[in-house]
């Protein structure tokens, strides 16, 4: 516990899931944490009443907005002094293409382009927005970072039906090798942080079937590794793809983190 005393985080996507699994975990390592979330304040403040509230900030804002993300971490610095940390999980679903996509696979022509705009917009271009605040600020400070992008496994990028899902997960993570390439130089680390299975979180559909119920992964299994990578027990890791269900934490540096190009 401690791990992240006096460091400052923001969390997309914290109100449900693997965001708030994470910014709760933040939390109880000593962080100071941001959380954002597109519609649903309510949520938000749920973390304000489990005694968090003088080191949390929660705020309304859609990540496929540039403005809203610069005003983002304009906030965080504002009320916390800093930024260390970044979490790009806020994300849109195959839901939205079709609320039964798990057993009744789409055919990509059939997707409205209208609904390939908004998906790839909050997981492609989201992350780009709100990276660029991020290091903007972070290069400034002159201090080191770290910036968590929340993936999902090969076989899910691929994956029959899931598009426009899949590609927009692929972009991101070729983004990432790109973004920890560029900022090499600066102390400021990029990684990718992947579940390793299905999870239980508002991605899938209302109705999953019980066989697949039974062997979803819980939001929590993300809060570990997510704690390794943000602190400076990870100082030298960047460009990574670390998969959580792999990743022991008597041995960080194990076989979970060895893809990338770091």
């Amino acid at each position: 516990m401690g791990s992240l005393t006096g460091k400052i985080a923001i969390v997309t996507g914290a109100g449900r899931g693997v965001g708030r699994a994470i910014a709760e975990a933040y939390l109880q390592e000593g962080a100071a944490v941001t959380v954002t979330a597109a519609r649903e304040q309510a949520e938000l403040e749920q973390l304000t009443q489990q005694g968090w509230s003088e080191r949390l900030l929660p705020l309304l804002a859609d990540v496929t907005d540039p403005q809203a993300c610069e005003q983002v971490v304009d906030q965080t610095i504002q009320r916390f002094g800093q930024i260390d940390i970044l979490v790009n999980n806020a994300g849109r679903g195959m839901k939205y293409v079709n609320a039964s996509f798990l057993t009744e696979p789409s055919q990509f022509w059939d997707v409205d382009p209208a609904t390939w705009q908004m998906i790839i917009a909050t997981n492609v271009n989201g992350p780009f927005y709100m990276t660029r605040a991020v290091v903007t600020r972070m290069r400034e400070q002159q201090r080191p970072g770290s910036i968590l992008n929340i993936s999902v496994s090969y076989e899910t990028m691929k994956r029959r039906g899931f598009s426009p899902y899949g590609p927009s997960k692929a972009a991101l993570e070729a983004a990432s090798d790109i973004w920890a390439q560029d900022l090499a130089a600066t102390g400021i680390r990029v990684n990718i942080l992947l579940p390793g299975g299905a999870t239980n979180t508002g991605m899938l559909p209302s109705e999953v079937p019980e066989e697949m119920r039974a062997r979803l992964l819980q939001p929590e299994i993300m809060q570990a590794p997510a704690v390794f990578l943000a602190s400076d027990a990870s100082a030298g890791v960047t460009g990574r793809r670390l998969v959580a269900t792999a990743w022991d934490m008597a041995n960080p540096m194990g076989t979970a983190i060895a893809e990338g190009i770091g």
